[in-house]
């Protein structure tokens, strides 16, 4: 069976950035498992996966635009220490949700000075360039609730109907 839009796809992958350092690997755990034709993964790795069959093996290089983005400086911008709560002990690498007009980002914080707090909105891989090296494990129709949903109900294939256990995955 190929990997085409509305299909549940089961992969091993590892990831690696343009210094050829691992930044993740599904080799020691489950395969990654989504709904193809619905954005759940890279677009630049999707794309790539279309039409491919189980047991299929490519490495992938996918450029930032493809993948995370491009890094973006004017979503990089300081804060006033004010709008954390009180007494809480702000650290470079920390993350948090931040709200604004345009929506809710996940930030973390760069830099820290006195009562200023540079933070980032940028995806930490926006600016990579990502090559992967995939294992195409599974293909199956994927279930009009796992549609519905926009993701796989199990980490790999399943021989009944019941959802995430049985009765309803819980995942809204």
């Amino acid at each position: 069976m190929k990997i085409t839009k509305d299909h549940a796809v089961f992969f091993d992958y590892e990831v690696r950035n343009s210094r050829a350092e691992t930044l993740d690997s599904s080799r020691d755990g489950s395969p990654m498992a989504y709904v193809h034709g619905y954005a759940s993964i890279v677009p630049g790795l999707e794309k790539a996966l279309e039409g491919k069959s189980a047991g299929e093996q490519l490495d992938v290089t996918v450029p930032p635009v493809e993948a995370y983005g491009l890094r973006d400086e004017r979503r990089v911008g300081q804060v006033q220490r004010s709008i954390f709560p009180e007494g809480a002990e702000i650290k470079p690498g920390m993350r948090f949700r931040a709200s604004s007009e345009q929506g809710s980002d996940l930030v973390v914080v760069t830099a820290v000075d006195g009562d200023t707090i540079t933070v980032d909105a940028n995806h930490p891989l926006a600016g990579e360039t990502l090559t992967f090296a995939v294992t195409v494990r599974d293909v199956r129709p994927a279930t009009p609730e796992e549609i519905a949903h926009g993701h796989v109900h199990h980490a790999h294939a399943h021989e009944d109907d019941a959802c995430c256990g049985g009765g309803g995955c819980g995942c809204h």
